[in-house]
């Protein structure tokens, strides 16, 4: 264990895990690294926060990967996941939290329902388009599986970019009863075998002053290959 931290001491500042005691800077990044090298999370550390600490490990797998960490927009942390192969930005002050049935989530620390989170299931799709037209996808998915029998589902707003040969669609929609609305931002995408989902939203009150924020979020997210 010694060792361990004595590794991680001598790695630059931004690749600290937070809350180990070995750097109290926030960090710039998230990683959860792949089985080579030694894992924190075997010694209690949430699986979220482990980190590669073979600095050729690290040489490799950012050389390959291209990811510019550099870039990462102020008041955002990068979330990397090098085992499931994606990332995305979250803003810097928000906590990573446990969703069920969800790969990754993280959520403001005083309001919980602003959040995000990412999941995935097997498919033997390649691509988004192979699900069928964008529009009538899209319809589908907030009606028939984001959205409650007592829900009313809205869609404002589809786009869809390419990446690196990836194909990504983001779509912002509501869900509302007469009591509560929610509003969401929500990307996906199909790579590595899987079709992934990122949802990012917040209370509908909050929506107008956080928007723009969390669409950084849902417009940052990549697959990345594994």
């Amino acid at each position: 264990m010694a060792a361990v931290h004595s590794l991680l001491a001598s790695l630059p500042n931004q690749f600290a895990v937070a809350g180990s005691g070995v750097n109290s800077r926030s960090p710039v990044l998230t990683i959860k690294a792949s089985s080579k090298g030694v894992s924190l999370a075997e010694n209690g550390y949430s699986r979220r926060r482990q980190i590669l600490v073979g600095v050729g490990a690290f040489a490799s797998i950012f050389s390959q990967e291209k990811i510019a960490f550099a870039e990462v927009p102020k008041n955002y942390e990068a979330f990397v996941d090098f085992i499931d192969g994606y990332t995305y930005y979250y803003p810097s002050d928000w906590r990573d939290f446990d969703f069920m049935g969800h790969d990754s989530a993280f959520k403001d620390r005083f309001a919980a329902l602003q959040h995000v989170r990412v999941s995935f299931i097997p498919t033997e799709k390649r691509d988004v388009h192979d699900l069928g037209p964008m529009e009538e996808v899209i319809f589908n998915l907030v009606k028939n599986v984001y959205a409650a029998p007592n829900q009313t589902p809205t869609i404002y707003e589809m786009r869809e970019r390419s990446l690196d040969g990836k194909n990504y669609w983001t779509f912002e929609y509501e869900l509302a009863t007469s009591f509560f609305g929610r509003t969401a931002f929500a990307t996906i995408a199909i790579g590595n075998g899987r079709y992934y989902t990122l949802v990012v939203g917040a209370n509908e009150r909050r929506w107008s002053r956080v928007r723009n924020q969390l669409k950084v979020v849902a417009d940052s997210f990549k697959i990345l290959d594994i």
